[in-house]
């Protein structure tokens, strides 16, 4: 659990794994409306041959409330983080082994496009996502939910962390909650490629 003090206004944001918060906080940081609502982190999950049309947004939350352990403190869990501004959720980070998320290991380009990478290496972790609840962004969570990534990531024995941000701030970036650069590098990241235009790849060694 990481703790960090906001310097606009003196409250503490509160970085802890997603199955040391409740389920019911989870479901409040991705609401019932909206991109996040729909997808429910599940665009790099989706097995082969699965799309979102084959199964309901109830499955995907399902899908989401077993992968987290959401509520089951005592269980051993990879899968994402929660944030806490003072004792309200209102960030939500996808961080794991970089070969849980289907997604990516079925993609040709990113993250792959011109790097000599195993896409099974589970020693590589992974952020898909970056959620923070209208109301509360620019208010330093994604910062501390990066930082909280890099030091969960290091500390369950990774090799390394890779992120995947976009630069743009498009209809697209919003739908997909990728982070940016800048916070990413603010957690240490640096830039170590261009799949495509508009999106970038970092990474964080240990």
């Amino acid at each position: 659990m990481s703790r960090q003090r906001t310097a606009w206004d003196d409250r503490t944001i509160t970085v802890v794994p997603a199955n040391k918060a409740t389920w019911e906080d989870l479901r409040f940081v991705f609401g019932d409306r909206g991109p996040s609502a729909r997808c429910q982190c599940q665009r790099y999950k989706l097995h082969r041959l699965e799309s979102f049309r084959s199964f309901p947004v109830e499955e995907r939350a399902l899908r989401l409330r077993d992968q987290t352990r959401a509520g089951h403190p005592s269980s051993v869990t990879t899968s994402g983080l929660v944030a806490y501004l003072d004792h309200e959720p209102v960030g939500w980070c996808a961080v794991e082994p970089r070969p849980a998320y289907e997604g990516l290991l079925r993609n040709n380009r990113v993250p792959w496009s011109g790097r000599d990478e195993r896409k099974d290496d589970e020693s590589v972790w992974a952020v898909t996502c970056l959620l923070v609840r209208a109301g509360f962004r620019r208010r330093g969570v994604s910062s501390a939910l990066a930082k909280a990534a890099v030091e969960l990531a290091r500390e369950r024995g990774a090799r390394a962390l890779e992120a995947y941000p976009m630069t743009t701030t498009d209809a697209l970036s919003e739908e997909l909650h990728p982070g940016t650069v800048s916070v990413f590098a603010d957690a240490g990241l640096t830039e170590i490629g261009r799949p495509t235009q508009r999106r970038a790849v970092m990474r964080i060694d240990f």
